[in-house]
Order: C-alpha cells, then sequence, then structure tokens
C-alpha cells in the first residue's frame, strides 16, 4: 500500500505500482499497470484510463483509488467529482488508507457530496488506525474544533502526537503550541522540540515563534544570532503581509542588541539553511 502522501501527490508515481503489489497480480493485470504508466508518464491520459478501469473494476483497490484520482482531476475523463467519490468509496471499503484519507477530504468540503462532518470523521479515523500520518492530522484538528465529534482536547492531542512522531510539520508545529493552553503542563523544551521539527521543514509560523524562543531563551539558551535568524526565514517565507511585517520588525529590533559579527553570523546561517526533507 501507498503512502498517503505519495498518492496525493497524484499519479506521477504511478510507475511505482509494479515494485509494490507484486502479490496476486496475474500477467493481464501486470500489463494492464505498466500500460497505465507509460500512458500517464507520456500524457495519454485516455490510454491510462482504458487500462486502469478493467482492474478497477475486477475489485483493485489500488486502480480504483488511482481511477477516482482521474475523474478528480479530470484526467483522461471529464472532471467528475461524484464519479471520483464512488470509485475512492470502492477502494476505501477494501482499506485503502490513501483513499480512506481523500474520501474524508471530500466530505469535509463538500465536493462530489454533500459536506458532512461525521462521515469525514469516519473515514479519517478509518485511516488514522492505519498510521496514515496526514489522517491522523485531520482527525486531531476534528477533535480540536469539535467537527464531527465532541470537542475533546486530550483525543486532539492524542491524534497530533501520533502524526506529529510520523514527521508530520502541520501536526509538529500545532502540537508544539498544543502544550501552552489546553490543560497541558507547560514545558518549554517540548514547545522548542515540536517548534524545530516544523522550522525545519520551513513551516513560517514556527519559523517565528523558533525565532521567539531564541530572543527570550525559552527552552533554548538565549542567542540572538538564532532568533535573528529565523526571524529572517520566517519573513522570507511568509506571504506579503501582516505576518511577514511583524517578522521582520521582530527581526530588525533584535539585530540592534547584536554585534556585527553576530549580525553577519546570523544572515549567513540564513542563507546556509535548506529545509529538511
Amino acid at each position: 500500500m501507498t503512502t498517503p502522501k505519495a498518492k496525493l501527490a497524484g499519479l506521477a508515481l504511478i510507475a511505482a505500482l509494479c515494485a509494490g503489489f507484486t502479490l496476486g497480480l496475474t500477467a493481464p493485470a501486470w500489463a494492464g499497470w505498466n500500460e497505465a504508466a507509460a500512458a500517464y508518464l507520456s500524457g495519454d491520459y485516455a490510454t491510462a484510463i482504458r487500462e486502469l478501469r478493467p482492474l478497477a473494476e475486477q475489485g483493485d483497490a489500488e486502480a480504483q483509488y488511482k481511477l477516482g484520482v482521474m475523474y478528480d482531476k479530470g484526467r483522461g475523463v471529464p472532471r467528475n467529482h461524484a464519479e471520483a467519490v464512488q470509485w475512492y468509496r470502492k477502494a476505501a471499503e477494501q482499506g485503502d488508507a490513501g483513499a480512506q484519507y481523500i474520501l474524508g477530504v471530500m466530505y469535509s468540503i463538500g465536493r462530489g457530496v454533500p459536506q458532512d462532518y461525521a462521515e469525514a470523521v469516519g473515514w479519517w479515523r478509518k485511516a488514522a488506525e492505519q498510521g496514515d500520518a496526514g489522517a491522523q492530522y485531520k482527525l486531531a484538528v476534528m477533535y480540536d474544533k469539535g467537527r464531527g465529534v465532541p470537542q475533546d482536547y486530550a483525543k486532539a492531542l492524542q491524534w497530533y502526537r501520533k502524526a506529529a512522531e510520523q514527521g508530520d510539520a502541520g501536526a509538529q508545529y500545532i502540537f508544539g503550541l498544543y502544550k501552552i493552553g489546553e490543560g497541558v503542563p507547560l514545558d518549554y523544551a517540548e514547545v522548542v522540540k515540536w517548534s524545530r521539527k516544523a522550522a525545519e521543514q520551513g513551516v513560517a509560523e514556527a519559523q517565528y515563534n523558533l525565532g521567539v524562543d531564541y530572543k527570550f531563551g525559552q527552552g533554548v539558551p538565549q542567542d540572538y544570532a538564532q532568533a535573528h535568524m529565523w526571524f529572517n526565514l520566517a519573513a522570507s517565507r511568509f506571504l506579503p503581509g501582516e505576518d511577514r511585517v511583524k517578522a521582520v520588525k521582530k527581526r530588525d529590533k533584535i539585530a540592534k542588541r547584536m554585534t556585527q559579527a553576530q549580525i553577519s553570523k546570523a544572515q549567513r546561517l540564513a542563507r546556509q539553511w535548506r529545509p529538511k526533507k
């Protein structure tokens, strides 16, 4: 079973199917996958659809999921969200975590089906229990906001943690903030731990918060060069608007407390920084 993030990236990875689904595939099925992969990668979506459809109709969950994506994106067929939902559902009912995740998304935004938060939660829970980090994050948000389920901060925190531990940047950022406020003992070292994980993946909000931590020495030794660097990085990643202005002001204000050598070091660190994958 492919990972949810790989699936959500679209069918560009369809060629990798041959490496992941050896069991139970007959020679004709292999031919179908190979033809679908080659057609898709060459931009011949109509042929890809023609090769995928028989596999999907024979009950292959991966083919059902991919066919749903094709209808969802309008590749090789007219875009039809309702038809996409039908194929996603067939795959989801067979236990495909990626299909369960995207079906939850469809219900949460009302695309191809009436909006239904409770239904979205149900599908995300199935995927989350299989270890799908994206679904774990979505489920945490639903408990956090009280959408489709009664608001429950303890359960939200549980699912944020599971997603964060799998490297989900959004969950890492929120999990770090979550330590401040919802009945969880304040632990700045823990806040910094999760903020850093998200910041290192390029989440501007987490970079800004990490700058604040270094400025005041919260959970880390006070370090103006590090604070300047993270404010600078956040300013470069925020879209134009209030958040970017705020980050620039924080960076420039702390620069007034720094020596030129410290500023040069901070600027060098910002130039050298690369997001972690």
